[in-house]
């Protein structure tokens, strides 16, 4: 399997997405950062517009055939209306594209077109909305991997680990800010 295929694939994941192919397409194999973005983002594309596509109808047609199937979609899906769609739905398709594009767990294309999905929105704005928020990811995580590649080489592994710990640190801190936890 070429390194390009596993970098698509990863990409094609719930988990991984975006966050583990271009990270993985640009230290693991040196692949050309332009190149890990593009075949990250169509890979990343493709199981989230079958989702909008799909997801209605194998999830109740699964539903109807299995009580382990029924239990898991209704899991995803209430597990994404409490923890999301509040936050989201005042803002539409440009807060979802937004919450797709923030490159944090559970947070990804997947979950964006299940909650494209819970909040109807029509299959051209959703599919648009989900196109825009992986871009955006893609031009996040890539940026943010690059500069760490470049503060590593300019300053040294030490400042590195001090800038990552800062950022941890900062995300906590409004985490804990604005979510009380």
């Amino acid at each position: 399997m070429t390194n390009l295929l596993k970098i698509f694939l990863l990409a094609t994941t719930p988990l991984g997405e975006l966050r583990l192919s271009i990270p993985m397409g640009i230290l693991v194999y040196n692949i050309d950062p332009a190149l890990v973005f593009f075949v990250s983002v169509i890979g990343n594309l493709i199981p989230a517009i079958l989702l909008l596509l799909f997801l209605k109808k194998v999830s109740g047609f699964l539903s109807e055939k299995s009580f382990v199937f029924k239990r898991a979609f209704s899991w995803w899906e209430n597990n994404a209306r409490e923890k999301h769609i509040g936050k989201i739905q005042d803002y539409g398709a440009i807060g979802l594209a937004l919450f797709i594009a923030v490159p944090l767990p559970l947070t990804g294309a997947w979950t964006g077109a299940l909650l494209a999905t819970i909040m109807n929105l029509p299959l051209k704005k959703s599919s648009l909305t989900v196109v825009a928020g992986v871009t955006g990811a893609g031009i996040i995580v890539t940026s943010a991997i690059m500069l760490g590649i470049n503060i590593k080489i300019i300053f040294g592994w030490q400042t590195l680990v001090g800038v990552v710990a800062f950022a941890i640190i900062i995300f906590l801190f409004f985490k804990k800010k604005f979510h009380g936890k």
